[in-house]
């Protein structure tokens, strides 16, 4: 099992919004709006590596108001 975390850069008003759509997708354990550079962390799960990165491809990064992503996959 792999875990990582997704930090997102969102669009001016578009945290909250994100945030439940985040919430709602596949492989996503937690997500909250935090403050600092990026907007909202979300905790995902997944079998490979290779699962995590199609997830923040493809659902997230895509998601409308989202303006950039950063992937941390853990070493534990």
């Amino acid at each position: 099992m792999v875990r990582a975390y997704i930090m997102v850069k969102t669009a001016a008003g578009k945290s909250e919004d994100l945030l439940e759509r985040t919430r709602g997708l596949d492989g996503i354990e937690e997500a909250h709006i935090v403050a600092g550079k990026y907007d909202i962390i979300v905790e995902v799960t997944a079998e490979e590596v290779y699962d995590v990165l199609h997830s923040v491809a493809t659902s997230i990064r895509d998601l409308d108001g989202v303006a950039d992503t950063r992937t941390y996959i853990t070493l534990e």
